[in-house]
């Protein structure tokens, strides 16, 4: 994507297409109901064309917003949900802070060693995230063998402790509920990689929500709509 005319060629105003795609990823909305709210508008936009527009920018949008997140707290809980795609389960490795703060994501079509170790690099490499002190997992096996794996690698610090008790990740069990229901409304998602590009546009955008973008706080909806429109180099 042109980093400097994201919008080029495109029929509509880029503030409209950022409005949808900003609802869709922020709100239990169907491509269906925003075609709908378009046209109360005078809009007329089909909801395939909203459909591409969440597919081309939803990744955009989370690349744009890593830079402008908070810090996050060195204590993890880590635990996978599940998401329908192509009626088939897949998982959703997530991961938060002590403060509900989300550090990481991960799609994957398996739950096994390699996959949790994939996830937990990617929360160690996030530029938004502290070095763990504590990493709070479920009984899941995988997690122990992948926490040994990146501890033998050097890639965890040695102090850092791995704890396996289901009730200390009441707050990312919690936390999975958004995901849930975000998805319903769609009905589960026609390939993987479309899951992955919208589920990076729902991360990111309950990341904002929970006023994780520098200068925002909690339920900031005014700093979110200005955020991303400057992100975009847009006029909120």
């Amino acid at each position: 994507m042109n980093q400097q005319h994201p919008f080029k060629w495109r029929h509509f105003e880029a503030s409209i297409i950022l409005l949808c795609v900003r609802w869709y990823l922020r709100y239990s909305l169907s491509y269906r109901d925003l075609e709908e709210m378009m046209r109360e508008r005078g809009l007329d936009v089909d909801h395939t064309t909203i459909y591409r527009w969440v597919q081309r920018y939803a990744p955009e949008l989370e690349r744009r917003c890593r830079p402008y997140l908070k810090t996050t707290s060195d204590s993890w809980r880590v635990d996978e949900t599940y998401v329908k795609v192509k009626k088939e389960w897949v998982y959703l490795y997530r991961a938060v802070d002590a403060h509900g703060n989300t550090l990481e994501f991960f799609l994957s079509s398996t739950r096994d060693t390699k996959a949790a170790k994939q996830f937990l690099l990617g929360a160690l490499a996030a530029s938004h995230t502290m070095e763990p002190r504590v990493i709070n997992v479920d009984k899941n096996a995988a997690y122990p063998k992948a926490f040994a794996e990146l501890h033998a690698e050097g890639l965890i610090p040695k102090g850092c402790e791995l704890r396996q008790c289901k009730y200390l990740n009441n707050r990312i069990e919690q936390d999975h509920h958004f995901i849930k229901r975000l998805t319903k409304p769609g009905m589960g998602f026609f390939s993987f990689e479309s899951a992955w590009r919208t589920l990076q546009g729902y991360e990111i955008m309950n990341m904002l929500r929970k006023g994780q973008g520098q200068g925002m706080e909690r339920g900031d909806v005014a700093g979110l709509v200005t955020l991303v429109a400057n992100l975009f180099e847009l006029a909120a």
